[in-house]
């Protein structure tokens, strides 16, 4: 074990971990202020905001010397024996000077800016910065110039900290960006013919520490102080990154990345980022019908539970179609209703929707050609019920033969998701329930069209490719007229009270083994079912 002491601090660090200076300062609480390190690209401690005293304890002596010049805590190693001082007169000078440097010709646009409120430099200045301007305030206009369908820099806000250069070339691989010119001179800018267009881009603007990048979708839209932040779990595909959804009074203006190192570490790609309008689509399913020979009749929320009881109860062999965009909670209760009403029903698993192979990146993030994010927890459930997993074309199949009777069919896609000619095959049935975000040919043929939640009106979990659960908070109500199908669920099975998804989930897990570890309480990062399933 390496002992090293950080303003008197002293702790204690295995010798297989390799800490820097503001790694290990963080484990006694110790923010170190810095603009160009970041834990997921390679160090080049040229911003020098970081700067700290270092020294050395003699083990024999106990006797500190320290070395005479400041160096940056970003490429200071930890080794036995190493001493930090992070607080001195000496080191708050260092800063302040940093800081004062960088605003001399940086423009004070920080009204217009959008990352206002947000803003490294912002924070540093006020933290650390000289109480007073000592050079004449002059009037900056910043250029900008785009870098690629999603990204435009503002040339004169960047402080050449270099962190989207080394991210498009260690993490995306693409290499795009460059620093051109030198000296005073420097700038960002892009390879020539050759535009900042990775499926990854989006992230270079989370990781600039300053105003300098701008995403495209969200400039001028709003201001960060006036949005709230929900944790959640991006549906767009199989990976099932971590989120965090902003919003400002149930309308989504931006999706960020939520650090999680076991499953996206710092990034999420421009799909999950950029994958939401569809939650604010004109062409959503709003409010229940019933079909009456070729008319559709609205109906009142208040009649739909009752109405579906009866028609449940008088339909004869059901089968049920479990969207993988379900939670596990909501694939559960599903099941449960429809095995209610008949114990026999079929259950089947909804169509997977796959585009393309699998892109993966250098720096270890791939982004799934399943485009779902639940198909695991939902063949789970679905095993669970029927000890196999029946398949869409199996239902197909069944219908042809006449003997189901009434089916439920939970859809929740984005995109278009069946043919008019698969819907022709669901014409002859007693009842149809379908549950879905937008018209489809199978809503045109439904007894009853009940509009779906949409990801971030949610609550629940789901299970990656990886066989990791996470839990997702739902961010904002849906519009009037859409119920969640947890909600609806609940309700048509009598259980009291209000939907809870955890009192499910503890449920789902003192039932089916794979599930067995949720009974605990889900960390931020999730739980690896298929490790602690090998584990027992």
């Amino acid at each position: 074990m390496a002992k090293i002491i950080i303003d008197g601090h002293e702790i204690e660090i295995p010798d297989s971990e390799r800490l820097n200076g503001i790694e290990a300062a963080r484990r006694v609480g110790i923010e170190i202020p810095h603009y160009c390190w970041h834990p997921g690209l390679s160090v080049v401690g040229s911003c020098r905001m970081c700067l700290v005293e270092v020294g050395t304890r003699d083990a024999k002596t106990g006797n500190i010397s320290m070395m005479p010049k400041l160096a940056p805590a970003c490429n200071t190693m930890m080794t036995d024996g190493t001493v930090l001082v992070t607080n001195s007169e000496k080191v708050q000078q260092a800063r302040a000077m940093v800081e004062e440097n960088l605003l001399l010709s940086h423009p004070i646009d920080c009204p217009i800016c959008d990352k206002a409120g947000e803003c490294s430099l912002q924070d540093y200045h006020f933290q650390y910065g000289q109480d007073e301007r000592r050079a004449d305030v002059r009037p900056f206009t910043s250029r900008r110039r785009d870098l690629g369908d999603r990204v435009a820099l503002f040339v004169d806000r960047c402080i050449k900290c270099t962190r989207c250069v080394r991210f498009v070339r260690e993490v995306a691989g693409t290499a795009e960006l460059m620093v051109s010119q030198r000296g005073a001179h420097e700038e960002i800018a892009v390879m020539p013919d050759f535009p900042l267009n990775n499926n990854l881009s989006g992230n270079v603007v989370d990781l600039c520490p300053v105003g300098a990048l701008g995403d495209k979708d969200f400039l001028y839209r709003q201001r960060v102080w006036f949005m709230r932040t929900h944790p959640g779990v991006c549906t767009g595909c199989a990976t099932g990154c971590s989120i965090r959804v902003e919003e400002n009074q149930d309308r989504i203006y931006r999706i960020k990345p939520r650090e999680n190192l076991l499953v996206n570490k710092w990034w999420i790609c421009n799909e999950g980022r950029y994958g939401y309008p569809h939650v604010h689509s004109d062409r959503r399913l709003l409010g229940a019908r019933r079909r009456d020979g070729q008319s559709a009749v609205e109906l009142d929320w208040a009649t739909v539970p009752g109405e579906l009881r009866e028609r449940l109860g008088k339909a004869g062999r059901l089968a049920a179609v479990l969207s993988p965009h379900l939670t596990v909670e909501e694939a559960y209760l599903l099941c449960q209703l429809v095995r209610q009403y008949d114990p026999r029903a079929l259950l089947v698993l909804g169509p997977v929707p796959k585009v393309g192979e699998d892109e993966r990146f250098p720096g270890g993030f791939t982004i799934s050609a399943e485009k779902c994010p639940n198909r695991l927890g939902v063949e789970a459930i679905v095993a669970h019920h029927t000890g196999r997993v029946p398949t869409w074309d199996e239902l197909i199949s069944e219908l042809g033969r006449g003997e189901i009777r009434g089916v439920w069919v939970s859809g929740g896609y984005k995109t278009d998701w069946i043919a008019e000619t698969k819907a022709k095959k669901f014409e002859d049935l007693e009842l149809l329930v379908v549950q879905d975000l937008f018209p489809s040919p199978l809503s045109q043929r439904a007894t009853y069209v009940l509009p779906g939640a949409a990801f971030a009106e949610r609550e629940g979990s789901y299970v990656n490719r990886a066989d990791r659960l996470q839990t997702a908070a739902w961010a904002i109500r849906p519009p009037g007229g859409v119920r969640v199908e947890g909600s609806l669920y609940w309700e048509l099975l009598g259980r009291e009270g209000l939907y809870d998804a955890r009192t499910v989930l503890s449920e789902v897990a003192g039932e089916i083994l794979y599930f067995q570890v949720a009974a605990r309480e889900i960390p931020e990062t999730g739980i690896d079912l298929k490790a602690n399933m090998l584990a027992r």
